[in-house]
């Protein structure tokens, strides 16, 4: 078995070229570490008809829980007119996210729309997959690439346990083969593994979907928000995932597709697909970051582990011209000096930071 280890550790990196739009190079904004835009995660609803345990757990995202009222939502009017400022500024990638981004109506217009912005190279979306079934032919017609679908294990006691949703694994792979077949692939799987919940999922995950074309990501359980109950302890490393397929199905690591990527990748040596892991918390990856979140309600936020956020919505709807929006946009990024994942010690602990469901993770 070839040692895995030291190549997590130093992986190739991808060249930072591509991360310029054509024509715009001075226009991009560089933050305090020379970290450069390139990719806008959208959430478009802080609602999710999931509870999972790592995310929005039901203690308190209960039934009394105060969503964000629909008044304080940005409208399609306002989130396609800030995706066009982002995107003049630097950012290829757009993902729209949630919550549960497919809760929010009539998201296949606003995927109509933002396909129409030109510059935006790749525009995805994050779903738990309990409504892609019924909506992937509308969404890929209306220009949608890819999805990304969340599954954290494949038997139904752990992954009903970990969703607190009783949703079924066979609902989610029926979802994802419905995308497949709108032409919405290659699917993208998101697993966070926390242990002593789920971690024994990661082989069988690994063998279900080897050979298939899905890429599964392995995330490592992460600290994001304060209501997770997160604990070290509970952190899957990702150097023991990849120790763990790797004895079974012999791994290599590849390049990422670009600077910035998140997951680090590795394909099986016999050719049977790629597999990546995402090691915020046992190697930190912020010396690459160049994402930013737009909130369901306009604000802007420099840092998955943020404890406040830019607000947008303020400036669009006090009438501002887009060139007022531009410089608070690149003032905002100009001045970015987010790298918590770098600094996490147990004083970080009692932060309060966003949560994943109002960011989107």
């Amino acid at each position: 078995m070839t040692p895995l280890l030291p190549m997590l550790g130093a992986p190739p990196r991808a060249s930072s070229a591509g991360n310029a739009t054509a024509g715009n190079a001075t226009e991009l904004p560089a933050d305090r570490f020379g970290r450069r835009l390139h990719d806008l995660r959208v959430s478009v609803t802080d609602r999710c008809n999931f509870r999972c345990v790592y995310c929005m757990p039901r203690e308190v995202f209960g039934a009394q829980h105060a969503f964000l009222p629909s008044a304080d939502l940005l409208t399609f009017d306002e989130i396609v007119r800030l995706v066009e400022r982002f995107v003049g500024l630097g950012v290829q990638k757009v993902r729209l996210t949630g919550g549960e981004p497919l809760v929010r109506r009539g998201l296949e217009d606003l995927v109509r729309r933002l396909t129409a912005i030109d510059g935006i190279r790749d525009l995805t979306l994050t779903t738990n997959g309990a409504l892609l079934s019924a909506r992937a032919d509308a969404l890929a017609a209306a220009g949608l690439q890819r999805v990304t679908v969340s599954l954290d294990a494949l038997d139904d006691p752990t992954f009903k346990r970990m969703n607190d949703a009783r949703f079924p694994v066979a609902r989610v792979l029926d979802a994802m083969g419905a995308a497949e077949t709108a032409g919405l692939g290659p699917i993208k799987v998101n697993t966070v593994v926390r242990r002593g919940v789920n971690e024994h999922a990661v082989l069988d995950l690994a063998r279900h979907f080897r050979g298939s074309g899905r890429i599964v990501r392995f995330i490592e359980y992460m600290d994001v928000g304060h209501t997770n109950g997160w604990r070290l302890a509970e952190v899957v490393p990702a150097d023991e995932i990849l120790t763990r397929i790797d004895s079974i199905f012999p791994l290599e690591p590849i390049s990422p597709t670009y600077r910035g990527e998140v997951a680090r990748r590795y394909r099986y040596r016999d050719g049977a697909g790629e597999i990546g892991v995402v090691a915020s918390v046992t190697q930190p990856f912020c010396g690459d970051c160049n994402r930013a979140r737009l909130s369901a309600d306009g604000k802007v936020y420099t840092c998955l582990f943020a404890t406040a956020g830019h607000d947008l919505r303020a400036l669009l709807r006090g009438g501002v011209a887009d060139a007022t929006l531009d410089s608070a946009i690149r003032t905002l990024w100009g001045s970015r000096e987010d790298r918590y994942s770098e600094l996490r010690t147990a004083g970080t602990a009692d932060l309060a930071r966003v949560e994943m469901s109002y960011i989107g993770g």
